[in-house]
């Protein structure tokens, strides 16, 4: 009896540990939220380690393929909107209908920091997959590389005529000004006036 309770009780105390930790990454995650630019240079550096280990190793380029694969697939995803106008088609911009509505002209289907997240813990698990022999499947890497080139091209093409069509940009810099038409007398002041000699 004694055996199982102690069973219980570590069990217990491992998984209050795991709590513990869980909190503790979870704390330091959202400590990294306002601080973009720092959380890209850190991926760019594993992004940077991993294309150094797979040159240096010259090996795992199934691991690199699937890698690829995954990015394009979040790419996508972020590129994309929260809501798909072919799926849900509506007649144009919908204006708010109570006060508490608020017009967003883009919100994506992935956010930028679970896409930051998403390939960083990408990069990590490929960096680790590396020394392990296993996954060092024998392929011909030239043609992964030129396969990945044109479904990249394929899917971006189709993704750029998906935003011309329904007329979304994903990326905004700055709030948007209007510039509206000029006055008259602005622009004939500025240099229309003819001189008589």
């Amino acid at each position: 009896m004694d055996s199982i309770g102690s069973g219980n009780g570590a069990s217990a105390a491992t998984l209050d540990q795991w709590r513990q930790f869980s909190r503790l990454f979870q704390y330091y995650l959202d400590k990294t939220t306002p601080h973009a630019i720092y959380r890209w240079i850190g991926t760019a550096t594993l992004a940077v380690l991993f294309v150094l280990r797979v040159v240096y190793v010259q090996g795992f380029y199934i691991v690199t393929y699937g890698l690829g694969i995954y990015i394009l697939n979040l790419l996508i995803g972020f590129l994309s909107p929260l809501v798909d106008p072919e799926v849900e088609p509506r007649d144009g911009p919908l204006l708010p209908t109570k006060e508490s509505d608020e017009f967003k002209p883009f919100i994506r289907r992935l956010p930028e920091f679970k896409f930051w997240y998403a390939i960083t813990k990408a990069f990590i698990i490929s960096i680790l997959m590396t020394f392990f022999s296993m996954f060092d499947v024998p392929v011909f890497w030239p043609i992964l590389l030129c396969y990945w080139f044109v479904l990249f091209t394929l899917t971006m093409k189709r993704q750029i005529m998906h935003m011309i069509k329904y007329k979304y940009i994903p990326f905004s810099i700055g709030k948007q000004k209007y510039g509206g038409k000029k006055s008259s007398s602005a622009s004939s002041s500025s240099g229309g006036g003819s001189r008589a000699d």
